[in-house]
């Protein structure tokens, strides 16, 4: 599958061929860059997003063979506040349901933000911050957020996780997603990894699929540099990747979209 660049946004992008799905097409690349890392160091860190739009790419990565996953160390960027330790909309037992459960992971670091969200926060940053990130697996929420960094985002945040209050666009996403039945139902506040912790990492690869993406993803990539629009920021990045589908890709490829797919 060929990278291209977007023309006018500093930032390569892979578009899913009819049959394809950009989450297949993540998940080789991301296997691909396990393997290389883990053929030169002796362990790595990653960074899952949690949500529908990641399923895909979550479910081809445990396929994936040649991934020494015990030299492998989890996190995950968002949980929400308030909901029962065992909720499905849980990120981390979302996770535990689509990857975690599936694979050996050296270490997986769930956020249990419920007892004491700020002691939470702190903690996990403590974890972030013993090594690196090597890679992060994310999306573009429809309000243009990264994890649950709503706008307007900090880009200067000097924190790594923030205690957060959700916007109404962000928590009306989670009833589209099928995730909650009314908006009502979606927590107000959530624990969030910065946009600059996200950034931190070596390698992003950004997965958005999907129609209900459309409009974030072209203010993403072409609109303005801004903390309006969170996912912007990664264009700041120096190997971020972002794969597309003909849905989430038709504001920024146009009608041509289909002669560029490789």
């Amino acid at each position: 599958m060929q990278v291209e660049l977007i023309p006018g946004a500093a930032i390569p992008y892979v578009l899913a061929p009819e049959g394809d799905t950009p989450g297949r097409i993540a998940a080789y690349d991301v296997s691909a860059d396990l393997r290389a890392r883990l053929s030169q160091q002796r362990s790595v860190r990653i960074i899952f997003a949690a949500a529908p739009s990641q399923s895909g790419l979550l479910a081809e990565l445990i396929r994936q063979p040649g991934i020494d996953w015990p030299r492998v160390t989890a996190f995950h960027m968002d949980e929400y506040l308030g909901l029962p330790p065992e909720a499905p909309q849980r990120f981390a037992v979302w996770l535990d349901r689509h990857l975690f459960d599936h694979l050996p992971f050296a270490a997986v670091h769930r956020i249990r933000p419920d007892a004491d969200p700020i002691t939470t926060a702190k903690a996990y940053a403590a974890l972030l911050a013993e090594a690196p990130i090597d890679i992060v697996c994310c999306g573009i929420g429809s309000n243009g957020h990264l994890a649950f960094n709503d706008p307007p985002a900090n880009f200067a945040d000097p924190e790594s996780m923030r205690l957060v209050t959700l916007d109404e666009q962000c928590r009306k996403q989670q009833v589209d997603d099928d995730c909650f039945a009314r908006i009502e139902d979606v927590p107000t506040q959530a624990l969030t990894l910065t946009v600059p912790c996200l950034l931190s990492a070596k390698r992003i690869f950004c997965c958005v699929p999907g129609a209900l993406k459309t409009r974030a993803v072209t203010a993403a990539l072409l609109g303005p540099l801004t903390e309006a629009c969170p996912a912007s920021a990664l264009r700041t990045h120096t190997n971020c990747t972002i794969y597309l589908d003909f849905l989430s890709a038709a504001g920024v490829l146009g009608p041509e979209a289909s002669h560029v797919a490789r």
